[in-house]
């Protein structure tokens, strides 16, 4: 097995400070924190889990402690995601300038925004919940339905959407071209870019980039993973033991260390009560056997993101437990035929298990990394009251609110 490096080493806390002199703002030049800074200027990610190899031919099991990460999107320079992090506060993306990225993925609601599906423009109610940004630099696919196969693809979802962020193509170039404090920003972020000012490129590798360093690899159960046995109580231990054992078989979906396996899967899960049946993966893929399907979330920081599921059936962590342990298709009416998950049976867990099953879960909670909200935005916009980074109240999961 290869040498730990001290936690200390290998997560780089090299704090990101913009600077403002007078009116100007000069976008960050060193790298956020957990991120090594390369000669050519870019922000490379290190962790502890880079020292493990685990693949074909290794015996890792379902997610063993020693399982390494996936390949990881890095490479972007300070000032990229320093810019993104601006643009994905700002309002002035939107159509009316009213919705930013952040509306629907707050910081201290693990980028997520608290409710059973988001709401849109003009208090517009969504269809599905706003999923967790944490750790989208290791993902493959994106939307609840593995719609779009890039950050790039994605973000172009809810931008252009007239329910979301209403704007449109040409609409966000004049607006962001039209600001002299964004011009000057995109100058510092992209120095060779096109002198006829901001593009659309420009704007999602920004969004992209600060995206990508979304990053939560510190939490409890990972000092436990890389051999500080203190880190977890016998309780959270047991509760381990129970996520990853053939009973459960929460690990087979949730697979550490990203505790998702990125793929879709049939749940067999039901709407919440007046709603139509979403259809999931079928109607992108016209797969029928993908009907009702949708992406295994990752559970890290998963304490912060009540309600759970697409459609935010469940307040609570527990609850969510419970559906899993009353067995396959209990959910579903009658005349609703899914192909469900193999994985998802009967494992008739106990009461006490169940518990233990939430004790671990909430060892996954880490936001040492979340980004500082910025001062004052280019635009001269405010930031939302509920996008502030404030202290969070006692989590939802040990009780129903």
């Amino acid at each position: 097995m290869k040498r730990i490096i001290s936690f200390g080493l290998i997560m780089v806390l090299a704090g990101c400070q913009t600077s403002h002199h007078r009116d100007r703002i000069e976008l960050c030049t060193t790298c956020p924190p957990g991120f090594e800074q390369t000669t050519d200027n870019r922000c490379i990610l290190r962790t502890p889990y880079q020292l493990y190899e685990s693949g074909e031919g290794n015996d890792t099991g379902v997610g063993g402690l020693k399982s390494a990460l996936p390949a990881v999107r890095d490479g972007f320079t300070p000032q990229q995601i320093d810019l993104g992090r601006y643009l994905f506060f700002d309002p002035v993306l939107s159509g009316d300038g009213t919705v930013s990225c952040a509306s629907c993925h707050q910081p201290d609601k693990g980028f997520s925004d608290g409710l059973p599906t988001s709401v849109g423009r003009g208090k517009t109610k969504l269809k599905r919940a706003a999923p967790s940004l944490w750790n989208v630099a290791f993902m493959r696919r994106f939307f609840w339905d593995a719609r779009a196969k890039s950050l790039e693809e994605q973000m172009t979802g809810p931008l252009y959407s007239v329910d979301e962020m209403g704007t449109t193509q040409s609409l966000l170039l004049e607006t962001l071209n039209g600001i002299e404090p964004y011009r000057d920003l995109f100058q510092q972020a992209f120095p060779s870019g096109n002198d006829d000012g901001i593009d659309l490129k420009e704007i999602y590798t920004a969004l992209a980039a600060f995206e990508s360093s979304l990053i939560s690899l510190n939490s409890r159960y990972d000092h436990y993973a890389h051999g500080y046995a203190a880190a977890l109580s016998q309780q959270e231990i047991e509760g381990l033991n129970i996520f990853r054992s053939f009973v459960a078989r929460c690990a087979e979906c949730h697979t550490p260390p990203l505790f998702t396996n990125q793929q879709l899967a049939v749940i067999g899960l039901a709407e919440p009560k007046g709603q139509p049946f979403d259809a999931g993966a079928e109607i992108p893929y016209n797969d029928s056997t993908m009907r009702g399907a949708f992406k295994v979330p990752s559970l890290r920081n998963i304490d912060r993101t009540a309600p759970y599921t697409h459609a935010g059936r469940f307040r609570t962590l527990r609850e969510m437990v419970e559906f899993y342990t009353k067995g396959r298709g209990h959910d579903l009416a009658k005349n609703q035929k899914l192909r469900i998950h193999w994985h998802i049976w009967e494992p008739h867990l106990s009461e006490h298990e169940m518990d233990r099953l939430v004790d671990f879960m909430m060892t996954l909670t880490d936001e040492s990394f979340k980004p500082q909200l910025p001062k004052r935005l280019p635009s001269g916009k405010q930031i939302r009251e509920n996008q502030t980074l404030t202290t969070l109240p006692h989590s939802p999961n040990r009780s129903i609110n």
